[in-house]
């Protein structure tokens, strides 16, 4: 509908056909109390054209990653090159700020310039989440669990408990690189306190508090900011 993908969705606790905008997914979604009516919610997002156009519009737009353009990873500038050899983070030194260095054979400005800096990013991430949460699962009196990053479209971290003995596995949306350390941290903390309640009742968010502070600023920023999240690279 207007030129974007909409979604159309059961979901049988809805009392009403509704649409919403997925700002992390950049599509609409119809939802419908039941397989019956989702001709009705199709037709109901269709009537809707010109507020879902509105809706599109007030997205950030998408960032093209190029050569010479600044990053903030975790709140410090990061440069983006084009250079020889395998794709590479370089410190900040001397008064210049870190570099990713990266280069894609015949193509140094394309998708492959962006592949690169995707992963040394990825790694990146994931060096950082892993020592937060190791922190964080030590302060609680939990084993470390296995920490992995993925493009996740719809959470920013999950936990999933440990099985058999093995350790608990916690998976971070890569794309914290790009918000803020205190927000990153933060999501480390909050799915550390998953390690001790798997549900976001008193004890849960007194966890988290005792880890990191009042959390409702850190959580604002990412219901306000992480499309724009979403939107990098694209």
């Amino acid at each position: 509908m207007a030129g974007t993908p909409v979604t159309l969705k059961v979901n049988r606790r809805a009392r009403r056909v509704s649409i919403r905008l997925d700002r992390t997914r950049r599509e609409i979604v119809a939802t419908a109390p039941s397989l019956r009516r989702l001709p009705e919610a199709a037709a109901f997002a269709r009537d809707r054209a010109h507020w879902i156009a509105e809706r599109i519009a007030e997205l950030p737009r998408a960032t093209p990653i190029r050569p010479g353009m600044t990053l903030e990873v975790f709140g410090e500038p990061v440069r983006l090159e084009a250079g020889a050899g395998r794709a590479k983070w370089l410190p900040a030194a001397n008064g210049e700020p870190a570099r990713i260095s990266a280069m894609a054979p015949s193509d140094p400005g394309g998708e492959g310039f962006a592949r690169a800096v995707i992963l040394i990013l990825k790694r990146r991430a994931l060096a950082v989440l892993t020592e937060r949460t190791e922190t964080y699962a030590a302060m609680l009196g939990e084993p470390a669990p296995k920490v992995t990053v993925a493009d996740a479209k719809a959470r920013w971290g999950s936990c999933r408990p440990g099985v058999r003995g093995g350790p608990a596995a916690i998976r971070y949306s890569w794309r914290l690189a790009l918000a803020p350390f205190e927000v990153a941290d933060y999501v480390a903390a909050h799915e550390c306190a998953h390690l001790k309640e798997l549900n976001h009742g008193p004890r849960f968010w007194a966890h988290v508090r005792a880890l990191v502070g009042e959390p409702k600023a850190h959580r604002a920023w990412l219901r306000a900011e992480g499309a724009m999240l979403h939107a990098f690279g694209r």
